[in-house]
């Protein structure tokens, strides 16, 4: 018996051995589609390590990755806004990413901007979003437009707005001012369809701008002709007005399309109008990252797995099934997309004159600033001269 016994106690530690743990917050009411497969596919060629993933809901995702790290008690991987990772590298929770040239060019331009910081990338992007134009094929006839006619630039969206809320009983235009945070994203298209920008590459607060002063006096003109409180609306109940046809047009990401045909509307999708000083189509570029943090002892497996399951055919794959911009235009794949579903070129379109998030040490701070200054001159408090102003001057504490 003696014997037996000191056979098992020999031979606990490899028989219970655990796993390295790779704990992983995956944002969203279910894990990302294909996840469960690719992590199991990682773990057959990193024996040794377990993928521990936890699934958390949009409105806690953030707040529970950023108190996790801030608390000394990190995950190893995390779902994170790219918006947030300056913040995130500022103050050393997380560890650089970096990407060789090929995997750059492999990208749709501007897309590695989003998670690049000082010069090193921070996070491996992971969803992709832009915007374009959704126009109710009804009202325009019933308005006395072109019902296959979408405006070109900002002059004829502001008039065809005018036309459809003098003529009918809907708005012409859905204007986003509540306070949340797609109210910056919705005037950011804006600013990056007339050439703008927020910050520049080496840190400078480009927001009083002629281009941009240009964005927000077009939003200031079209608000007439907007529904009825903007600053109570985000852009999924704006967007819930246009499907009930109470407003004309709407920008907003591919999933409105599919919304639109569920709802049997007479609708069609185009590219963001341009403004005057607007050197090609463009959207604002919104990336989400997977963010690799500092001090959980397997940062470099982290990162290995995080490059694992973003590789090309396997992001592609996730992409689809959630029904994302592609981050890469891979082919054949992104070719045979617009073909069977030509509703997807507008949103690949904008991409090549579109502009990143802006990076701030203080996104908070930022999108709090942004959307003060757009529901400023919404409410008509404030001019857009002034407004801009004040906005561009408060923004340097947060840079």
């Amino acid at each position: 018996m003696t014997v037996s016994m000191l056979a098992l106690a020999g031979a606990a530690p490899a028989a219970y051995a655990q796993d390295k743990e790779i704990t992983f917050i995956n944002c969203g009411d279910s894990l990302t589609a294909g996840y469960a497969d690719y992590f199991a596919e990682w773990e057959a060629e990193n024996p040794g390590y377990k993928v521990v993933p936890e699934v958390v809901g949009w409105g806690q995702c953030q707040d529970k990755v950023t108190t996790l790290a801030a608390a000394g008690t990190p995950v190893a991987l995390a779902y994170v806004g790219s918006r947030t990772l300056k913040q995130f590298a500022m103050n050393d929770l997380i560890v650089p990413v970096p990407m060789t040239d090929e995997e750059k060019a492999s990208y749709y331009n501007f897309v590695p901007e989003t998670v690049t910081f000082d010069g090193t990338q921070w996070g491996v992007p992971v969803a992709f979003s832009t915007k374009a134009l959704f126009w109710n094929k009804d009202l325009f006839e019933e308005a006395g437009l072109d019902p296959d006619t979408p405006p070109k630039t900002w002059e004829e969206k502001i008039a065809f707005a005018k036309q459809v809320t003098e003529n009918t009983d809907a708005a012409g235009y859905g204007a986003v001012a509540k306070t949340f945070d797609n109210t910056m994203h919705q005037f950011l298209h804006w600013v990056y369809t007339n050439d703008g920008l927020v910050i520049d590459a080496d840190g400078n607060i480009t927001l009083n701008s002629p281009q941009v002063l240009a964005a927000l006096t077009a939003l200031d003109d079209i608000i007439p002709y907007s529904e009825e409180g903007p600053t109570a609306y985000e852009q999924n109940e704006v967007r819930a007005i246009w499907l009930d046809g109470g407003v004309a047009m709407i920008e907003a990401s591919v999933g409105a399309a599919l919304r639109a045909e569920e709802a049997g509307m007479n609708w069609g999708v185009a590219p963001l109008p341009l403004g005057p000083d607007a050197k090609g189509p463009g959207t604002l570029l919104i990336t989400d990252s997977l963010a690799v943090f500092k001090g959980t002892g397997v940062e470099e497996q982290a990162i290995s797995l995080a490059k694992f399951i973003t590789a090309p055919e396997r992001q592609w794959a996730a992409e689809m099934a959630q029904g994302l911009t592609p981050l890469r235009p891979l082919e054949p794949q992104t070719s045979e997309l617009v073909e069977e579903a030509p509703y997807w070129k507008p949103f690949l379109d904008g991409i090549e004159f579109g502009g990143p998030e802006p990076l701030f040490t203080d996104y908070i701070g930022l999108q709090n600033v942004m959307i003060e200054m757009v529901q400023s001159v919404v409410t008509g408090a404030a001019e857009p001269q002034a407004a801009l102003e004040k906005a561009a001057s408060e923004l340097e504490q947060y840079k």
